[in-house]
């Protein structure tokens, strides 16, 4: 049950004061798609070099947001809400907090433990986390029936992806308060009540990623090869119906004899993939060490990052055109949020 804490006032989005705690790449993409949201902001920098990069980053995609048609006041009117700071202390008006930082169990514990020494006992924080189990980073904060995942894609203020991740002690009221809050920030949410490893758009990922390196490695397959499929293929697709509605639109006839036939073949390795293993070794890290899976030149990944850009411009458009494809979907926002204050 929600305790006395739990006293709902109604409070417009825009009131509703954000922290974002992780100036990397996606924090501070994060940090864009909820200024252009209409929420005052606060960053905190856990590493001062994020704190040297963080404003130039966030500028930079604050006039890709410009150029897409997602500003409707002047660029500099949403920087005037942001504050940016390597002090916790700032996060103390927040209504929510986003934890964004690495990967590593024991230094979230550190940021949470900050943070929860500063906020209100109300405030509603999370994770974007893509990998720890949301139940076991409950146990690294005091007050866990507030603390949830909620998973972004790159980059946050242009793709409508959400994931939103109960954790075995989130209280559901927090959850369907952040759902309703997605769809102000022009996501089209899914909320997972049961905390499962990967969640669902990472387990059906690496289900490919591990599918696609063995063929690779076993050589039946380039990775050019298995990027192409993708790309011509499910890339045609995926945005308008699905993986399940696409399985309907074929008829399903054929799915049970494919299934029967592919299956027994399809990789089911434990162990990391000998090509990945390798390129962790190497510490490569793709277009930003122009060393990966591919080779690039400064050229090719200065043009792959502007491809990319505009691609996503594309598709958050065109993504919008077609929601009647998804008939058990609300596309319409909720006229109010409600949390505590």
């Amino acid at each position: 049950m929600i305790d006395h804490l739990m006293q709902n006032n109604n409070i417009h989005p825009c009131n509703i004061t954000a922290g974002v705690v992780g100036l990397g790449l996606m924090g501070t993409s994060i940090i864009v798609s909820l200024l252009i949201a209409g929420h005052k902001v606060t960053g905190i920098a856990p590493l001062p070099e994020d704190m040297s990069l963080a404003p130039g980053r966030i500028r930079k995609h604050l006039e890709h947001c410009e150029k897409s048609g997602l500003l409707f006041q002047p660029l500099d009117t949403y920087l005037d809400q942001l504050t940016l700071s390597e002090d916790y202390n700032e996060l103390i008006s927040c209504n929510l907090v986003l934890e964004c930082v690495i990967e590593i169990q024991e230094i979230k514990a550190l940021v949470y433990e900050k943070i929860e020494a500063i906020v209100k006992p109300t405030c509603v924080i999370a994770s974007n986390t893509s990998a720890i189990p949301i139940s076991d980073l409950q146990k690294l904060v005091e007050r866990p029936e507030r603390f949830l995942g909620i998973h972004w894609a790159e980059p946050s203020y242009l793709t409508r992806f959400m994931e939103i991740t109960c954790g075995n002690k989130t209280v559901n009221e927090y959850a369907d308060w952040i759902f309703q809050l997605a769809y102000h920030w022009g996501k089209e949410p899914t909320v997972l009540r049961k905390d499962i490893r990967g969640f669902v758009t990472n387990r059906l990922m690496y289900a490919v990623y591990r599918e696609g390196l063995n063929l690779a490695e076993k050589g039946e397959a380039t990775l050019e090869d298995i990027d192409k499929a993708f790309h011509y293929d499910a890339g045609s697709w995926m945005t308008l119906m699905g993986i399940f509605r696409r399985m309907d639109f074929l008829g399903l006839k054929d799915y049970e004899e494919i299934f029967k036939n592919t299956f027994p073949v399809l990789c089911n390795d434990k162990n990391v993939p000998a090509l990945m293993q390798e390129i962790v070794d190497k510490k490569l890290r793709g277009t930003q060490s122009l060393k990966g899976l591919y080779n690039y030149s400064n050229l090719e990944a200065e043009k792959l990052e502007k491809a990319f850009a505009l691609f996503n411009e594309d598709m958050y458009q065109l993504a919008a055109l077609y929601p009647s494809a998804d008939t058990n979907a609300s596309f319409f926002p909720p006229e109010k949020v409600t949390i505590e204050d």
